[in-house]
């Protein structure tokens, strides 16, 4: 992506590739949008364009985006969802405008009401709600990795996925399972 900027690590699910933007939240955490600027290009990548971003309107999507980590996180254990962190995904939700739009190839994409971030925080905090509630086709789990412990939607049919991305949790735990294993038998 940008230069002097960590990657952005995506997936195929909006609310939870947008929690990624804080990845290894309980080791050394990477900040993915530090400024206004990245949270622009970040949801550019996912079709959400918008005009420009203030440190402010930084600040609302960062809260969404620890609101949606906590609660995605409480329903990946069963838990009872934080009410505080219902209410911004709520809030967010209710106070953009934005639309489901069907493309002629038959795919649903999103056409914001203005080119404003806080319609392009309303299509994350729905898309966060389809997936915390069980709209969609699959399971929220949590990384297996304990330094990232993100938060994942699981579509594989088996719904057993360990890591919130093997390119990077999962290579990073079988190296570090292969290197022990090394010094354990050096032979």
């Amino acid at each position: 992506m940008r230069a002097g900027f960590p990657d952005f690590r995506l997936g195929n699910v909006l609310a939870t590739s947008f929690t990624g933007t804080l990845s290894e939240r309980f080791g050394d955490s990477v900040e993915r949008i530090p400024v206004p600027r990245r949270l622009i290009d970040w949801l550019a990548v996912y079709g959400l364009t918008v005009d420009s971003c203030t440190p402010e309107q930084l600040d609302l999507a960062r809260e969404l985006r620890e609101s949606i980590h906590a609660a995605a996180t409480a329903a990946a254990l069963r838990e009872a969802l934080p009410a505080a962190a219902v209410q911004v995904i709520d809030d967010r939700s209710v106070e953009g405008r934005a639309a489901a739009v069907l493309t002629p190839e038959g795919e649903r994409r999103w056409r914001l009401g203005s080119s404003s971030v806080e319609d392009a925080l309303a299509v994350i905090a729905a898309d966060a709600v389809d997936v915390i509630s069980g709209e969609r086709d699959g399971k929220l789990a949590l990384c297996a990795s304990p330094t990232c412990r993100a938060a994942f939607f699981d579509t594989s049919q088996s719904r057993t996925r360990k890591w919130c991305d093997m390119n990077t949790c999962g290579n990073r735990q079988k190296k570090a399972r292969f290197n022990a294993n090394q010094r354990k038998n050096p032979g």
